[in-house]
């Protein structure tokens, strides 16, 4: 596929197909491990996994920051006159040398302090066990799923978007099976579903490094001549991207921690199910940013603007289709997912549809705003990506889920995250059409 003469609507959607499919796979880990044990231990195993929701957002989001990170500059690089193909090399074995220590110390923390993490995340009694049955078998899978994110982001821009997709297939579907096999079959419980998950994570791994095996193959380990500089380019250009990622987990912890103080359990197992269906909606975002994001660098680097407008074109629309589809979901259909991930209790079922139906209006900006992030990196505009994530995932959004409750009600919470995208949706508008006007 030629990035820079080829036709931008088969591109893109090509790509989309496969971010699409890649991102769908890789959240069908959490919500079918959620489904299983909340089938199997009932509300308070949703409850257990909502406490571990963060750990997933903290692997992922250093996955992301080296791969996002580094692929960006990679294309760009390429997408220039010169194309040289041995310093975009070096960005990707700074992506490899930064994934490998970053693997190592979350390796490290989380083994060695899984229960303290857990109880920050917000565990309690009744659900700190459960939650360590469950990340038991993950402890030792931790690097695949790392490596997963880097990879893929880099598979992507070497032209090889349908092999990152397979891989995180085949280790979905064997997450889905398996699941259901050791959770179920073998009684096993939650850690049946860690142990279904970790062994996913790892064919897909396998999966991945076979691209390095193939003729079409143009990513090379070589010798970076200024390593920490590198690493500082690529953590500048994919912080955004991760602290998307990790925003949600910190996110989480915030919610945890103040459903227990006001609502209780049974709130806090409806918000584990809306944690699964937002990552959802949030993979499905990250798609609509990943298809364009090798398109958009590479014609970048080349100075094709009206390329980059014709790609923007068809990534707002997705972006506005994925609203559309999942609010009227959430607003249709609350107890449908809560039957689908838990065996509910009366209670669940009472208080779900009120709490979907408030939590569920965010979805209608959460891809636009998520997107937007992808942008302004694939143009090199990291401080306006930046603002946009930091006040989405951490400002905006933590003062809100701590004042809301305060001053009016429990139930005020829910209203949270629709009231902060709104907010970064004005900046993130204003500063989209700022940029797509200098574009030549």
């Amino acid at each position: 596929m030629d990035f820079l003469n080829g036709k931008i609507k088969t591109i893109y959607f090509k790509y989309l197909s496969a971010a699409f499919g890649s991102a769908l796979i890789t959240s069908i880990y959490s919500i079918v491990d959620m489904a299983m044990v909340g089938q199997y231990h009932g509300p308070e195993g949703s409850a257990a996994l909502a406490v571990v929701a963060p750990v997933w957002n903290i692997i992922y989001s250093f996955g992301l920051l080296m791969g996002i990170g580094g692929s960006v500059l990679f294309s760009t690089i390429r997408g220039k006159a010169d194309g040289d193909i041995r310093k975009s090399n070096e960005y990707f074995t700074a992506s490899v040398i930064g994934s490998i220590v970053l693997a190592l110390i979350i390796w490290v923390m989380t083994i060695c302090f899984d229960r303290q993490l857990l109880l920050f995340f917000g565990a309690q009694d009744n659900t700190l066990t459960l939650a360590r049955e469950y990340v038991r078998p993950i402890k030792l899978a931790i690097p695949f799923f790392l490596f997963n994110q880097m990879l893929a982001a880099y598979l992507r821009n070497d032209k090889n978007p349908a092999l990152a997709t397979g891989a995180v297939l085949a280790g979905g579907i064997f997450n889905i099976f398996g699941d259901y096999f050791f959770v179920f079959v073998c009684d096993m419980g939650a850690y049946g579903a860690g142990l279904a998950t970790a062994i996913g994570s790892a064919i897909s791994f396998l999966a991945m490094l076979s691209h390095f095996f193939m003729k079409k193959n143009t990513l090379r380990l070589v010798k970076p001549e200024r390593i920490l500089y590198q690493l500082k380019e690529i953590i500048v250009t994919g912080f955004s991207t991760f602290f998307i990622d990790v925003a949600m987990g910190i996110l989480t912890i915030l919610f945890n921690r103040q459903i227990m103080i006001y609502l209780g359990t049974n709130a806090l197992a409806v918000y584990g199910v809306i944690v699964n269906i937002s990552t959802f909606v949030q993979c499905c975002s990250y798609s609509v940013g990943q298809a364009s994001q090798p398109i958009i660098s590479t014609n970048f680097g080349a100075g094709k603007g009206d390329r980059i407008q014709e790609t923007l074109k068809y990534a707002l629309g997705t972006a506005t289709f994925f609203s559309v589809f999942w609010t009227a979901l959430c607003m249709l259909i609350p107890n449908v997912f809560i039957r689908f991930f838990m065996t509910p209790t009366a209670e669940v079922l009472e208080i779900a549809p009120t709490i979907f139906r408030c939590y569920g209006l965010s979805f209608l900006l959460l891809p636009l705003n998520i997107f937007s992030t992808y942008y302004f990196q694939a143009l090199m505009k990291p401080k306006a990506a930046f603002i946009a994530s930091v006040a989405r995932g951490l400002v905006v959004s933590g003062v809100l889920i701590y004042l809301l409750p305060a001053v009016f009600s429990g139930n005020a919470i829910w209203f949270a995250m629709p009231v902060t995208e709104v907010i970064v949706a004005f900046y993130v508008i204003h500063e989209m059409i700022k940029y797509t006007k200098q574009l030549k």
